[in-house]
């Protein structure tokens, strides 16, 4: 007898025959994932935001395989691992980095001048609990510290922490930078939006005066963009800024750089590549700094010219709603 329309679809074999429905799907994220620049950011800011959450289609490359898996189909199969494949080529470093995460190092033992080990954060204007924060920032060990969202109230915690360690140091509006060796040349960095009337100060640079000889340091911390349904993905300050920043960089005439900042954008952002493509980013792992209580992006981070990164790391939470993040860099 001829079986009613619908029935005998979870026979044996049934999920076996329609394996094509994940075809499409597989080559959408493998798209996605390969030509996420391709993506336009005409409509809503589509591309930046599909870059700031790009590690995390790896999600969809895990039901793929799933549901292929279930349908016990070659051809499904096929489909799912060419997603996986692309995923991995992309991020496998990051799951596999080839080392394990530093201990920082004594505050009382500063590294071998070879190395500069650097600390940033953004503590959070916010921070309920600032003295906490600065005390485990102090106990970090790092030679260079950049801070943002400095409030009044709670500078001169900040600065009581640090200073035993960091003689040197130079704020600018609500950023600044500790350091182990004397800093020169310091000036503030005008990064701010041409529609931002209000006192904005984001933007520091300075020399620091190390034993293997000068570098410069730039502390920023960009406008953040927020998700609106009116029109998507806010990028404009942020992108507007990260190029003003950029020029600074690119007229700097110190061979040797350190970018120590919130950024507000992850490295496959196409609004930070006036950056990306002047400085090497420092990465180790996939290092979410944002928001600590579930890091779900990179947005804090060291970059840098005429270094080598070594090392990078997140430490534990603080007061703030990102994790502090670390670097060790190699001199030349």
């Amino acid at each position: 007898m001829r079986e009613p329309d619908g029935e005998g679809a979870d026979r044996p074999g049934a999920r076996r025959r329609r394996p094509w429905v994940l075809v499409p799907a597989a080559v959408l994220v493998a798209g996605l994932l390969a030509f996420h620049s391709a993506v336009p950011n005409t409509v809503g800011n589509l591309g930046s935001l599909l870059e700031t959450f790009l590690p995390w289609l790896g999600l969809a490359v895990v039901v793929l395989l799933v549901l292929a898996s279930w349908r016990r189909s070659a051809v499904a199969v096929t489909a799912a691992a060419l997603p996986a494949v692309v995923w991995a080529v992309m991020f496998g470093t990051s799951v596999f980095p080839g080392s394990t995460h530093p201990r920082p190092v004594d505050a009382g033992a500063p590294e071998p001048a070879s190395i500069l080990t650097v600390l940033q954060h953004n503590v959070a204007d916010d921070n309920a609990d600032p003295a906490g924060t600065a005390r485990a920032l102090a106990a970090a060990g790092a030679d260079l510290v950049a801070l943002q969202e400095l409030s009044p109230q709670a500078l001169p915690g900040y600065e009581a922490a640090l200073a035993p360690e960091h003689p040197h140091r130079i704020v600018v509006g609500t950023v600044g930078l500790w350091s182990r060796y004397p800093l020169a040349d310091s000036r503030p960095v005008d990064i701010k939006p041409r529609d931002i009337t209000a006192d904005w100060r984001r933007g520091l640079r300075t020399t620091a005066r190390t034993p293997t000889g000068d570098i410069a340091v730039y502390v920023a911390h960009l406008p953040s963009v927020r998700i609106r349904p009116q029109d998507g993905f806010g990028t404009a300050w942020r992108d507007e800024s990260a190029a003003a920043l950029a020029t600074a960089v690119a007229a700097e005439k110190l061979e040797r750089i350190v970018l120590l900042g919130d950024l507000n954008g992850t490295v496959h952002d196409r609004g930070l590549s006036p950056l990306t493509s002047r400085l090497t980013p420092a990465l180790e792992g996939f290092g979410f700094t944002w928001p600590a209580a579930f890091p779900l992006a990179r947005i804090d981070h060291v970059m840098t010219r005429g270094t080598t990164p070594a090392t990078t790391w997140t430490l534990p939470a603080t007061g703030s709603d990102h994790l502090p993040v670390a670097a060790r860099l190699a001199l030349r």
